[in-house]
């Protein structure tokens, strides 16, 4: 037989537990009534969950921050720090669920609840069983969503491997392509990071940025593998690699490929608005353009290509330096410089840099028109 408790009501402990298939979790309980906390010690034992219980919100985010917590049930009204501040940092701060309980709560507190995130809450006065079993269904939908996340993840890998592969495709004349591409990638996210960028934007940046010349596949061997100096017609044929990487990955919903389009469109473009192919000048070049058209100029300079060996560093530093303002974003360029020797460790770890000193260097014949010395 039951019987009401101040707000709990109280009746045995018969719950049948958690079946074997169901998850056994990890419950935090805050409230700032002991007899309460016991209660609940008590109940998650027998419902086959461990349960940790704390008087206090700080507490709690101080447990959170040693040890994997699943769902967080608390109390709404609590000193110092109430529930719906515990909610709201639980749930930006940490990937457990929430369950909040009110006592006589007002519209504005449900709406509050609503809008932070909370996975459910439950009114006083409540009985034990009812929040056995309001835990097992947000357990349940918690494992729907890392079911639904992780098959998302390998869908996206499929998709981006394949995008991966079409790169490849494209250039898989360059026995370095491959590293190449990686390389650009990590530069792009590096430098996004640095400069304060969402994780969205990182993310996407890093996937994206390795297509950035996939319209290279549209560019005859004959020009893309010439060692020597290009005719003025055939670098205009160079130039519409531009053109055809935003056209191959145009009118896509995807934002990486989006983005893609983008990089691959501005990558060349200069912030003079000397750059190709439409002149773009300053921040009217998209950011995403800015950070390749930096990170690939480093790279091709310290890489070997059937026109030119690899420059030595200092000349590589040297001329992105005197290019600041001029070819590259000055904010982008400034920070390319402070992480001069974080860039020349990625470039390390995807493909040996081959170390030129300035006296045995010279400069190819495509490149000394180019390169101002």
């Amino acid at each position: 037989m039951t019987q009401l408790s101040g707000n709990i009501i109280t009746g045995p402990a018969t719950d049948r537990g958690t079946t074997d298939h169901e998850t056994k979790a990890h419950i935090l309980i805050v409230d700032d009534d002991p007899s309460i906390l016991d209660l609940f010690q008590r109940a998650m034992k027998v419902a086959g969950h461990r349960c940790t219980v704390t008087p206090s919100g700080k507490s709690a985010l101080d447990i959170m921050a040693d040890t994997q917590v699943d769902v967080v049930i608390t109390d709404i009204n609590m000193p110092e720090m109430d529930g719906i501040e515990l909610a709201t940092q639980v749930v930006h701060r940490f990937s457990a669920d929430v369950i909040v309980i009110t006592g006589h709560a007002k519209g504005y507190q449900y709406d509050e609840i609503i809008k932070i995130g909370a996975s459910d809450f439950v009114e006083k006065p409540f009985s034990i069983q009812e929040i056995i079993l309001r835990i097992r269904r947000v357990l349940r939908e918690r494992q729907l969503k890392e079911a639904t996340r992780s098959s998302h993840e390998e869908l996206k890998q499929a998709y981006v491997d394949s995008i991966h592969r079409l790169v490849m495709a494209s250039e898989f004349k360059d026995e370095d392509t491959g590293d190449h591409i990686i390389r650009i990638g990590e530069y792009a996210v590096f430098m996004a990071t640095e400069l304060g960028q969402d994780p969205q934007f990182i993310e996407t940046i890093g996937y994206s940025a390795p297509m950035h010349d996939v319209g290279k596949i549209g560019i005859p061997d004959k020009i893309l593998l010439k060692p020597g100096k290009l005719t003025r017609d055939e670098f205009n044929i160079i130039k519409r690699h531009t053109l055809i990487g935003a056209k191959l990955l145009s009118e896509s919903k995807s934002r990486i490929l989006q983005m893609a389009e983008e990089i691959a469109l501005t990558h060349h473009e200069k912030f003079n608005g000397k750059g190709y192919p439409k002149g773009l000048a300053g921040e009217n070049i998209p950011l995403s353009g800015r950070i390749v058209s930096i990170a690939d100029t480093f790279d091709a300079l310290t890489s070997k290509r059937p026109y030119k060996e690899p420059y030595p560093l200092e000349m590589v530093f040297d001329i992105i330096r005197r290019e600041r303002g001029e070819h590259f974003d000055p904010d982008i360029t400034d920070l390319f410089l402070d992480k001069f020797d974080t860039f020349v460790s990625i470039r390390q770890d995807f493909g040996e840099i081959q170390q030129v000193t300035l006296e045995a260097f010279c400069l190819s014949e495509r490149d000394q028109k180019r390169i101002k010395t």
